[in-house]
């Protein structure tokens, strides 16, 4: 039996209800989240500060040792926090379409990147036809920044780092955008952890990084319809490719 018009008015006005209700429901518990653990975390800080103070030159070295990673984990922990916030607001942000130059949006991203990498050696191969896309340009940042610096980190132990940003048009005509690296790779069997939150596939002291930018990366280009994956290979590189929206 087809729905009456009034009737589907109806289920659209409750749709409307209950997406407010949990917008409003994921706020309230994101600003908890953010304050009360965000409160804690300086008590931590707080009385190691207050344990130092105590102890002062008398501190044995393994109880500074264990103090100074009390403080090294709540730091850590504080990140986190940020990273959390940061993903719960890609999933209720509005998002402000327009056409975007994404060469531009490269070219400018890199320029960013290179103070830092002054004792690097690196070949940018980029394609000179980069399409417009039709998205949010801050958020278009977000990913190309998160790609690149990604790139540029796992190639670290390369005498000359590899680094190509290349592009082709999908079957159902959307663009997708490839970055990829002759890097640390990684194992393809762990392929689908990647794009979660603090998923990291390297070890912490081989590369430093919370494992949040190729989930915040799946975040935004799925609020712009599209998808995201990876390639990669031990020790030979990877490739990380979106799909967005042609201009």
């Amino acid at each position: 039996m087809t729905d009456t018009p009034q009737a589907l008015l109806l289920e659209n006005e409750q749709l409307r209800r209950e997406l407010g209700q949990a917008r409003a429901e994921l706020e309230d518990f994101t600003h908890s989240v953010s304050h009360d653990l965000r409160a804690s975390l300086r008590h931590v800080n707080a009385y190691v500060h207050i344990i130092k103070e105590d102890l002062g030159e008398q501190t044995p070295v393994a109880v500074a040792a264990h103090l100074d990673t009390v403080s090294q984990a709540a730091r850590q922990m504080g990140r986190q926090i940020d990273g959390l916030m940061e993903l719960a607001r890609l999933t209720r942000v509005e998002l402000q379409l327009s056409t975007v130059d994404v060469a531009q949006l490269v070219d400018d991203t890199c320029t960013a990147l290179a103070p830092a990498l002054a004792a690097r050696t690196i070949e940018w191969q980029i394609a000179p036809d980069l399409p417009a896309l039709r998205c949010d340009a801050a958020l278009l940042r977000q990913v190309l920044t998160h790609l690149l610096s990604n790139a540029v980190k796992f190639t670290a132990a390369r005498a000359v780092a590899e680094i190509h940003v290349s592009w082709q048009s999908t079957d159902n005509g959307q663009c997708a955008l490839t970055v990829a690296d002759n890097g640390a790779g990684f194992n393809p069997q762990y392929t689908d952890k990647l794009f979660h939150a603090f998923q990291r596939l390297h070890g912490a002291r081989e590369f430093e990084g919370l494992g949040m930018g190729l989930a915040l990366t799946r975040k935004i280009v799925e609020r712009h319809g599209g998808m995201v994956w990876a390639k990669g290979i031990p020790d030979a590189g990877c490739s990380v490719s979106v799909t967005l929206p042609m201009a």
